[in-house]
């Protein structure tokens, strides 16, 4: 056993499984035994693939061949249309790659990137370790609960003018709305960050894969204010709800066009090209519609609602969190509460998360899997633990010019509820 640690590759030893999938086997693991969990540990969206889609993937499922490693023609010029139509970008088919999930195109990227990655924290679990499978300079620059979990304009300068290396290449990864914080940037935040990117050259990896569920429908893409460098990673897993159906885009401009060749090369030698029957059948969710955009609207409006009653409900327990503007996630702070928890043998996130679960059933991720330090007193909480599709039936028959109210959470998402009551509870006991 030993001898076949020794032989992994230095990059792959201590690795362990990603932490949304290793939480939501260990959930079920808990439920195989009879327990009763709230599972706010994986992320996936609660709601149905839209009709039309699934629809479309039925009538495409004959399709056998293999479709050109940088994607079915058609659902590239989908895709470019479609952040032309959202951001405001003068997006080219050309410049789009389709891979099996924005999470491969992603390590694809860092692949074949010679620069160091730039990554606010806190930040999605995979950013990190993909970086450290392939060998990448990593440097995290942490935020704060002031700060919103964002990277300011001021603090991302006063990083880069500590590091004395103006022209170093360097990849800044951005997700916004975040997952783990649900939070995201304005208009003029974007525009600030982008004046810097384009300063020192930085090429810019804008994860918005969480931008058609911002909560007033009002997402902004940064590259409308640096469109020479930055890259757009998009998916159907999100706003589709369609996250096992693998599916991710990159949409690259055309200085960066070299980036995209090179990433297609080793995806001709990896995974050839994502499925024919789901390439075909994502044209139709990236064409879009009045079906899809009021799919959105409500799935918007829910999460919204709810994402305000779970953050209300923690903050009347003393713990920090903001409410949410985008995506189904809560970054919550326990720090005011550390003192009492260290006399409860407490004494860093990740035994908060394990004591959490073990005392109340409900399932967390500690801060220290988003690239947090281990002593902070941070969970992710994903409310998305719910029958979307009743929620969604339901929230159609309300007209969407009404907000929802709390019996409409109450009926329909009453676990989610519940879970953050217990977390109240627990913690100022």
């Amino acid at each position: 056993m030993n001898g076949r640690n020794i032989s992994l590759n230095l990059n792959v030893r201590g690795l362990s499984p990603s932490a949304t999938l290793a939480i939501n086997a260990r959930c079920n693991e808990l439920m195989r035994e009879g327990k009763r969990v709230f599972k706010l540990g994986l992320g996936q969206s609660p709601f149905p693939v839209p009709g039309i889609i699934v629809d479309a993937l039925r009538n495409h499922a004959h399709e056998k061949d293999y479709l050109p490693v940088k994607g079915l023609p058609e659902l590239r010029e989908a895709v470019a249309n479609f952040h032309r139509r959202k951001d405001q970008v003068n997006a080219s088919p050309d410049g789009v790659l389709i891979g099996p999930g924005s999470k491969e195109l992603m390590f694809l990227l860092q692949l074949v990137y010679y620069g160091e990655i730039l990554l606010p924290t806190p930040c999605w679990v995979s950013y990190g370790p993909q970086a450290q499978i392939i060998g990448r300079n990593v440097k995290f620059i942490h935020t704060t609960w002031e700060e919103r979990w964002r990277i300011s304009h001021e603090g991302l300068r006063r990083y880069l003018e500590q590091e004395n290396d103006t022209y170093r290449p360097r990849l800044l990864i951005l997700n916004y709305p975040g997952n783990p914080d649900g939070d995201t940037y304005n208009m003029e935040e974007l525009q600030r960050l982008a004046e810097i990117a384009r300063e020192y050259e930085m090429i810019l990896l804008s994860d918005e894969i969480y931008g058609q569920l911002s909560h007033s429908g009002g997402h902004f893409s940064i590259a409308r204010f640096y469109p020479e460098g930055t890259i757009i990673s998009s998916g159907l897993s999100k706003w589709c709800g369609a996250g096992g159906w693998r599916l991710g885009t990159f949409t690259f401009p055309k200085p960066l066009s070299w980036l995209l060749d090179a990433m297609a090369i080793v995806a001709s030698e990896t995974f050839t090209s994502v499925s024919a029957p789901i390439q075909h059948a994502a044209v139709h969710a990236f064409r879009g519609g009045s079906e899809i955009e009021t799919y959105l609207c409500h799935a918007r409006r829910i999460l919204k609602t709810l994402g305000n009653a779970c953050a209300s409900i923690l903050t009347s327990a003393g713990i920090r969190v903001h409410k949410p503007e985008g995506a189904f996630y809560l970054f919550a702070d326990f720090s005011p509460h550390t003192s009492a928890f260290k006399s409860r043998g407490i004494n860093d996130g990740r035994e908060l998360s394990e004591r959490l679960l073990l005392d109340t059933g409900v399932a967390v991720l500690p801060g220290v899997d988003f690239e947090r330090p281990l002593e902070e007193m941070t969970a992710r909480l994903a409310y998305v633990n719910f029958d979307g599709a009743q929620a969604l039936a339901a929230s159609k028959q309300i007209p969407l010019d009404q907000n929802l109210d709390d019996s409409f959470i109450q009926t329909h998402c009453a676990d989610t509820l519940e879970a953050m009551k217990r977390i109240a509870v627990w913690t100022t006991s």
